[in-house]
């Protein structure tokens, strides 16, 4: 049997075992892409979350320590000072509250590289499969 590749059986089990090869390097590539991104954005958010808690702790301790001097030095309205800057934290409280709501609801488009690799994938293949129904 001639062995030249699209000349008989061992041509095609060729070809089948050549594009086999082809999409599972293929496969494997898209998913090592996949992996990469999820540890990157699980990275990402793990800073996020421990730059925003330090933030938050230093920024609490130096409101309250603020807020503790200024009633030292205005001991005579230290009721409106406490009152005024409950109604401020209050506030700010309840907007970072509708903010997050909001944030929460905006989902981001999550492994948008490995979407647009698998999205151009699939156009090449519909690309490559119509060009060889047209020339067979």
């Amino acid at each position: 049997m001639d062995e030249r590749p699209g000349s008989g059986r061992g041509g095609l089990f060729s070809a089948t075992r050549s594009v086999a090869a082809t999409l599972l390097a293929t496969g494997r590539t898209r998913f090592e892409l996949l992996g990469n991104e999820i540890k990157e954005e699980k990275l990402r958010a793990v800073r996020l979350l421990l730059l925003s808690q330090a933030m938050a702790f230093c920024l609490a301790v130096g409101l309250v320590l603020a807020i503790a001097l200024l009633i030292v030095v205005f001991w005579d309205q230290r009721a409106a000072l406490l009152g005024g800057f409950s109604a401020l934290f209050l506030t700010v409280s309840a907007l970072c509250y509708f903010a997050l709501r909001r944030a929460m609801h905006t989902p981001e488009r999550l492994f948008a590289a490995s979407i647009a690799e698998l999205e151009e994938d699939l156009r090449q293949l519909k690309g490559t499969a119509g060009n060889e129904s047209g020339s067979a």
